[in-house]
């Protein structure tokens, strides 16, 4: 049987018994008035058939809960007037249960997947929360009777919750109230009606009830904390609020933040401030790629209604620009500047050598053991090295080492083969390659930036082609050879005076392989987070391929935090900071409140020609986890500015809920596209759809009016076709 049609049964058994008790007014049944009435008659139907009866009650309880129909609490009372206290509390209790079970499970087969489906950026954090501390949550509803029970039950079933944990926290949970309900009962004649049972003294009590568990989760809380702890010595007094060890994005903003609120605050770096962002990566990278995208322009001048020509230039003078730029930025992340902040700086290596205290290695030699409250990890990463044979026989490039190796060169190397096909990859592939080197792309996979949907793949790789790149997808290494080793790939040419990496292609059940000499070779197929020499395995902080945090980005150590590239999950100068923030507070005021990291809506750009930009969800993701979707797509093709600009070459697409304007994600392939996601990061961050950026006036001509149109290209697509008719023969009609 289909899970449609199940759905469908289920559905119409629970309408028409739904249906029944209102058209028949069972309801009259299940009444106190009812009850107290038919008090005399029930006790001797009782003693005349217990076993019928009781077992009549128990199914009547449990289908009256697993419908959730009114009548529960007068049932309840009914138990203790005919059963007893101890009989009746049985039997309510397990037939609650049951029955709670029951419309659980209902709600679950009928509304969960419609629900998750609808609201799934929404409830993501919920569900994150409910299986990690789901029982906990339902014990502390169950204990408060202010709740309604079926309201409990109806919206349980649309969580991940288990309904094995459901049951038997439902069982434990609602004992209490029942055994208030069932007792009074027992004194039927005293009570006037099932609200009079609850007093204000017992709604309080229920209340503090309900607060119980609360206070348990903090005793629990320390206990594991005492736990944690066992072994450590805990300082009597502290040198400093917060230690944070790493000078990149993460570290200066954590440090930035702490010194803002007044705390005190060091902060450890071993090599350069501004971290890889500032020296290696971010900064280097869009600054080589701004003088490549300018050779290009020269040779494409004719697009301009100029003479097109070869650039002349000095590769010396191109690399001491990207050097300038770093020098100019640097500042904004220097020593000096955070020292005037209030944060002190300490230069030198930092090992964690229990909870609280933080031993440096100064450059000078000197060795300094600082006392803190709480640290920050924010040791970063560095360039992953794939194990390629023969790879050490060579000389090899990353991405940290490769900006002083051309800093050297006179001119870009003649040939340079470039390993990997992700972000970093294909931006220093396509500027190289515009500055005159003769480029080699080798990608494992079938994609570039496999991240992407296929169309963007495929836009980033004939991108790359057009400034003069060879990509070689569906590739795998072989080794490395050093000058002189293996078979020479072509007699006589003298390759074999060159190292060289040796391919062959995946898939094709070919064995040739194929010799590429290189003379430079530059690796870049990821990042991995920076793990040892810091103190965290003697610690024994659990690290996997990062440092592993919970929501909050504590450790095992509730006072030891990890932000940015160590702790993941995305490598990005952005994220970094945006953890940052929510590892310094929850450091410095996590006694008093905590706030999860959120990660719903992450933007980030591949900085080639045109750009990469996206937000959110894109096809290939949204179908991965089966998410429906519409697409809404506008080429720039079609925008004048981009037509003025010759920058026509792109698109601006957006994954909408169906039928819906609400935004969730979009991709945009163009020049300046990192400057255009803006807008939609700022729309799905605060709940804006397609509707709100349409009506936003946007200056022309300008990029940004992309955004604008592929709106009206959506409300184009979902305009009421009906009523427009309508429209129209009203409008003919006035014309007489």
């Amino acid at each position: 049987m289909s899970s449609n049609l199940k759905r469908l049964l289920i559905g119409a058994v629970v309408a028409v018994l739904f249906g029944a008790y209102f058209v028949f007014d069972l309801g009259h049944f299940l009444s106190f008035e009812t009850l107290r009435q038919g008090q005399a008659e029930f006790a001797q139907m009782r003693d005349e058939s217990p076993w019928l009866v009781t077992g009549g009650f128990f199914v009547l309880y449990v289908a009256v809960t697993a419908l959730s129909l009114p009548g529960a609490a007068v049932m309840t009372i009914a138990a203790g007037a005919l059963f007893g206290l101890l009989t009746g509390v049985i039997l309510v209790s397990f037939a609650s249960s049951i029955g709670a079970t029951l419309a659980f499970l209902v709600s679950r087969h009928l509304l969960r997947d419609w629900v998750q489906t609808r609201f799934a950026d929404k409830l993501g954090a919920i569900n994150r929360g409910i299986e990690r501390e789901g029982g906990f949550y339902l014990f502390t509803l169950r204990l408060v009777p202010l709740f309604p029970f079926f309201l409990i039950n109806l919206v349980m079933g649309l969580t991940p919750m288990r309904a094995r944990t459901f049951y038997w926290v439902s069982q434990l949970g609602m004992l209490a109230g029942t055994v208030v309900y069932v007792n009074a009962g027992t004194q039927l004649a005293a009570i006037d009606s099932p609200a009079g049972i609850l007093s204000p003294a017992l709604i309080v009590s229920f209340a503090l009830l309900g607060i119980f568990p609360l206070i348990a989760r903090r005793i629990v809380e320390a206990i594991r904390k005492r736990r944690v702890y066992r072994g450590w010595t805990r300082p009597a007094r502290f040198d400093r609020n917060l230690v944070v060890i790493g000078g990149g994005a993460a570290g200066l903003v954590s440090a930035y933040i702490a010194a803002a609120v007044k705390a005190k605050v060091t902060l450890i770096e071993a090599h350069k401030m501004g971290g890889d962002c500032l020296n290696t990566g971010c900064v280097p990278s869009k600054a080589l790629i701004r003088s490549a995208k300018l050779a290009h322009q020269i040779r494409h001048a004719h697009l301009f209604g100029l003479e097109a020509g070869a650039p002349v230039f000095s590769f010396r003078e191109i690399m001491a620009r990207v050097r300038d730029k770093i020098r100019a930025i640097e500042p904004h992340d220097s020593v000096a500047r955070y020292t005037g902040l209030g944060v002190e700086v300490l230069k030198g290596y930092a090992r964690i050598v229990d909870p609280w205290t933080v031993e440096v290695t100064l450059d000078d030699g000197e060795i300094r053991c600082l006392r803190t409250r709480s640290i920050i990890v924010a040791t970063g990463a560095k360039p992953n090295v794939p194990p390629i044979p023969g790879l050490e026989q060579v000389d090899y490039l990353t991405s940290d080492t490769v900006w002083d190796a051309l800093s050297t060169l006179d001119a870009p190397p003649a040939r340079l083969v470039l390993v990997g096909g992700g972000p970093i990859g294909c931006e220093l592939a396509q500027a190289m390659a515009r500055l005159g080197s003769k480029v080699t792309l080798l990608q494992r996979g079938k994609r570039l930036m496999p991240r992407e949907d296929d169309e963007v793949s495929e836009f980033v790789r004939q991108a790359l082609i057009a400034s003069g790149v060879e990509v070689l997808t569906s590739h795998d290494i072989l080794r490395c050879e050093h000058a002189g080793a293996g078979t020479h790939s072509r007699e006589g040419t003298g390759e074999d005076e060159h190292p060289r990496i040796v391919v062959r292609a995946a898939g094709t059940g070919s064995q040739q392989e194929r010799r590429i000499p290189f003379d430079a070779l530059l690796l870049a197929v990821g990042r991995e987070a920076r793990l040892e020499g810091f103190g965290l395995q003697t610690l024994g902080i659990p690290t996997s391929s990062t440092v592993d945090t919970n929501g909050y980005l504590e450790t095992i150590f509730p006072n030891i935090y990890a932000a940015g590239d160590v702790a993941g999950p995305y490598q990005f100068t952005h994220t970094a900071a945006h953890m940052a923030w929510y590892a310094s507070v929850n450091a410095l005021f996590g006694t008093f409140k905590r706030f999860q990291v959120d990660y719903s809506v992450i933007p980030w750009t591949t900085f080639i020609d045109p750009e990469v930009a996206r937000v959110g969800l894109n096809e290939r993701e949204a179908r991965e986890h089966g998410i429906p979707f519409e697409v809404t797509r506008y080429g720039l093709d079609d925008l004048d500015r981009a037509i003025a600009d010759s920058a026509d070459q792109g698109f601006v697409k957006v994954l909408t809920v169906p039928g819906k304007d609400r935004i969730l994600g979009v991709t945009i392939v163009a020049e300046h596209a990192a400057e255009l996601l803006a807008e939609f990061v700022l729309a799905m961050k605060h709940g804006l759809g397609l509707n709100k950026i349409l009506g936003t006036i946007h200056t022309y001509p300008t990029m940004s009016e992309a955004n604008k149109y592929v709106a009206g290209e959506w409300k184009r697509a979902h305009a009421p076709q009906r009523v427009l008719e309508w429209v129209g023969r009203f409008h003919a009609w006035r014309l007489g």
